[in-house]
């Protein structure tokens, strides 16, 4: 053996031979045989392949072969090329790996600067605090006074905007890897081999101000084209435009950009901006891309596109991207804004001065964009339906910006409200001029004679949190939707279809079938297509599908994500799903509020008349324990709800009017979803629905297993599953259907688990709309009566093999049922009557 490995190492020199160990011993093949191998490898790499074995037999130069050394071969050579897959991988996750290491060796050396930096003003404020006198209170009245601001240049000439370009690019630097700003990490953000990149928000400085630092596999140049792109991945982005550009020497550019963005709702103005922004390379090779605002108020284009619009000031900005050794760039993002709080009402103020936010809404989306971008040139992100990567991504940026026009109805899109005298809740605009216009092909715009019709409204949520709310209004949809409504703006696609008065009336089947398109590299956002199935009531009908699709994104349903806004904006959409289908987007926005503690259910009752829907907020929160994180209490929202529908001109009255008893409806419906799924508890003003996961739902749960022990004298559950909070997930996943109903004269079903409700084709919300008599037919209504009576004389009834009926009309077979009282803590107060019907289904 050692011979032969010493033979090998002596002609590994020699191109013309190839050998292979085979059975302990190496086979020499010649320069023509490898050759021949190599092209029947190339064809044909798998090793079942009938067209290999024929490719072997049809070549002379390898019949003298014998077929396990061209096994052998093969297997040798399948082995080579993983190495050198798996070797060329490894050093690709080198290579990030160092980058990441520098960076954060990097943010170390900035940590470490920042300590010394607040050790040092520690120990002067403790000197000062030892030596306090008049003169020194004087000295430090003139210091403050005296702070060094902004020095105002020319900005008509070249050499002063030259100026004020090199200043903001070293206050830029000074924030991006310096100690300018105390940069705290970011709640929820914490840096790990998984993470995207290094978040930052600032715990103390004028306006507010974000970070982040990430390794992207993209060239510096193609990262700073795309930032500069801001309307392509700023969702809030409505215009840029560039209105002068010059060369500022060293290659670099300055441009006076004016940007205008969107409002969040209904409730504040839009921001504009009027900006310097220079552009230019550093001695080491870094690109640096660094923003802030120009003085003047007036500054600008003319007043009359800026009316709409409160002017807010960037302070000094901006992008560092440093090349980084085999490929990709380490970028630096910083985001310093002053959002001109005073302007909104005071119970959105946290909104535009809250750091979080400005970091989830632009400085980490930034960075995710990019990297998004840089994973789908590689080639590592697949979406379904064989869609390119920027189809869907034009797709959700089209659904967003045509929700977020319609929140802000702007008068140059060709807005106007309709009759508002200020006291609506709902808010009516109309566009006559709105385009269905897809950016690809605006030949295919579908046009209307009336126009588009947008009722919506904002109002303020206590006590639920904004992803929980959101993933419930797209996980069930029939909760807040009215299917002829949908089928209305479904119909309004197709042309000559979209008249209001005669639609025919379609049957929603309660069936939401979700079709995932793609996500982002998160999942932070969500695209996908959902198609709701309907039935007419026409019987000439009744083969003609009358299902509806729609194409939605969802954002923002990660719990764990602080200061995101989550929503859900939906379109119809034709089920061929053109590329360059029109969109007519509505939906729901929901904006986390940062909750101070020195805020007081009086300061929000003093709130209630900043034009919010103040009749939809929730009740006073309960109290829980103060070692509860989990807990939303005191956690407040803002809810932006616009649902757009065309019109003909002459229908315009009717759809208005059926516009605002829609929202209405949902802002109801929302209210109620709010109160069921908020674990904060309920108000007893609306009732004891309960919902899994409340304390309320918990403590009944106890009571039902033990009330059916106290009675029945068997376990409703395992005993292994009694204890903790595992009683009240056991009891909803318990295999029987599980119901309860108040003692009222007319007894109404309070709770039910999930078999319950699947059995009465129903949902937990909608559960307090049904009462017990609606369970049974009429035969079994008598046939109820004499156990009814029993239940109520010894506590339990024990009923036979009957039918029962679910809200869709359907008959449920079942196999037996048990009643029973459910009992309150002191054993001696009956809380309500609780029914398991056992092995049941549909007939």
């Amino acid at each position: 053996m050692a011979m032969a490995l010493a033979q090998h190492r002596e002609s590994s020199s020699d191109s013309s031979i190839n050998k292979h160990l085979d059975g302990g011993k190496y086979v020499r093949y010649t320069a023509e045989q490898v050759e021949a191998l190599e092209r029947v490898y190339a064809e044909c790499p798998k090793p079942s392949s009938l067209r290999r074995q024929q490719l072997i037999r049809e070549c002379p130069i390898l019949s003298n072969i014998e077929p396990k050394q061209i096994k052998v071969w093969f297997q040798n050579r399948r082995c080579r090329e993983k190495q050198k897959k798996e070797s060329s991988r490894l050093q690709t996750v080198n290579r990030k790996l160092t980058a990441m290491n520098k960076l954060l060796m990097e943010e170390n050396d900035r940590l470490q600067k920042q300590v010394s930096q607040m050790v040092c003003e520690n120990g002067y404020m403790k000197q000062q605090l030892h030596t306090v006198n008049t003169s020194a209170a004087d000295a430090n009245c003139d210091s403050l006074g005296t702070t060094p601001q902004h020095s105002l240049r020319d900005t008509n000439s070249p050499a002063g905007l030259l100026s004020i370009a090199e200043e903001t690019l070293a206050e830029f630097l000074s924030k991006a890897t310096g100690t300018a700003v105390d940069w705290v990490q970011m709640p929820g953000m914490k840096p790990g081999p998984d993470s995207v990149g290094i978040f930052t928000i600032s715990q103390s400085c004028s306006g507010v101000a974000a970070r982040a630092c990430g390794l992207v596999s993209l060239e510096p140049v193609k990262i700073a084209e795309i930032l500069k792109d801001r309307p392509s991945w700023s969702r809030d982005c409505r215009n840029l435009e560039v209105f002068t550009m010059f060369p500022a020497g060293n290659g670099g550019t300055i441009e006076l950009v004016y940007a205008q963005t969107f409002a969040p709702t209904t409730l504040a103005p839009a921001r504009d901006f009027w900006t310097l922004r220079y552009t230019t390379t550093l001695e080491n090779g870094s690109l640096v891309v660094c923003e802030r605002s120009l003085s003047g108020s007036g500054a600008g284009p003319s007043a009359a596109a800026a009316a709409q619009f409160v002017r807010a000031e960037v302070l000094p900005s901006g992008y560092l991207i440093r090349p980084c050794e085999g490929g990709g760039s380490i970028i630096h993002i910083v985001d310093h804004l002053n959002l001109e709080a005073w302007s909104v009402p005071e119970v959105l103020r946290p909104l535009y001065e809250s750091s979080k936010v400005i970091a989830q809404k632009m400085t980490i989306a930034a960075l995710r964009y990019i990297r998004q971008i840089a994973q789908e040139t590689s080639g590592e992100v697949v979406y379904s339906l064989g869609r390119q990567p920027a189809v869907l991504r034009t797709f959700s940026q089209r659904l967003s910006r045509g929700f977020n026009d319609a929140i802000n109805g702007f008068n140059d899109d060709g807005w106007s409200i309709m009759n508002c005298d200020g006291t609506e809740d709902v808010i009516i605009a109309v566009n006559s001029i709105k385009s269905f216009s897809s950016t690809s092909n605006p030949a295919n715009a579908l046009s209307f004679l009336g126009g588009v019709l947008c009722a919506k409204a904002s109002m303020l949520l206590q006590n639920i949190a904004a992803a929980v709310l959101v993933r419930f209004l797209r996980e069930h949809r029939s909760e807040w939707a009215d299917f002829n409504v949908d089928a209305y703006c479904a119909a309004s696609l197709k042309a000559g279809t979209n008249a209001y008065p005669g639609m025919r009336p379609t049957r929603f089947t309660g069936s939401q079938i979700i079709m995932p398109l793609g996500h982002t590299i998160e999942h932070e956002e969500l695209l996908e297509v959902i198609r709701l199935e309907g039935h007419s009531f026409v019987q000439e009908d009744a083969f003609v599908s009358r299902d509806i699709h729609l194409l939605q994104i969802c954002s923002g349903i990660d719990e764990n994500a602080v200061g995101a806004c989550s929503e859900l904006v939906f379109a119809p959409i034709d089920e061929m799903f053109p590329d360059d289908a029109p969109l007519l987007p509505s939906g729901f926005c929901v904006i986390p509020l940062d909750s101070k503690s020195s805020d007081t259910q009086d300061s929000l009752t003093t709130n209630r008349t900043l034009d919010l829907t103040s009749s939809l907020e929730v009740g006073p929160a309960t109290n829980h324990a103060a070692g509860d994180t989990s807990s939303c209490r005191n956690t407040r929202s803002v809810l932006t709800i616009a649902f757009q529908f065309p019109f003909e001109s002459n229908l315009r009255d009717n759809v208005a009017t059926m516009a605002r008893q829609y929202v209405r409806s949902v802002i109801s419906s929302v209210q109620r979803v709010a109160m069921a799924i908020s674990p904060s508890g309920l108000n007893p003003a609306v009732g004891s629905k309960l919902s899994p996961g409340s304390p309320e739902a918990l403590t009944l749960a106890h009571w039902i297993c033990r009330s059916y022990s106290y009675h029945l004298g068997a376990e409703l559950l395992r005993s292994e599953s009694l204890g903790g909070d595992s009683i009240l997930k056991n009891l909803w996943q318990h295999q029987d259907a599980i119901l309860c109903c108040s003692l009222k004269s007319q007894p109404v079903f309070i709770f039910a688990n999930q078999a319950g409700l699947d059995m009465l084709e129903t949902t937990l919300v909608a559960l307090q709309d049904i009462t017990l008599d609606k369970l049974f037919d009429e035969s079994g209504r008598k046939a109820l009566c004499p156990d009814f009576g029993k239940l109520m004389q010894q506590g339990y009834a024990c009923l036979p093999a009957g039918i029962c009926m679910s809200t869709m009309g359907r008959h449920v077979s079942y196999e037996q049922a048990f009643a029973w009282k459910v009992l309150e803590a002191d054993e001696s107060t009956v809380h309500c009557l609780a029914f398991s019907f056992v092995n049941w289904s549909f007939v």
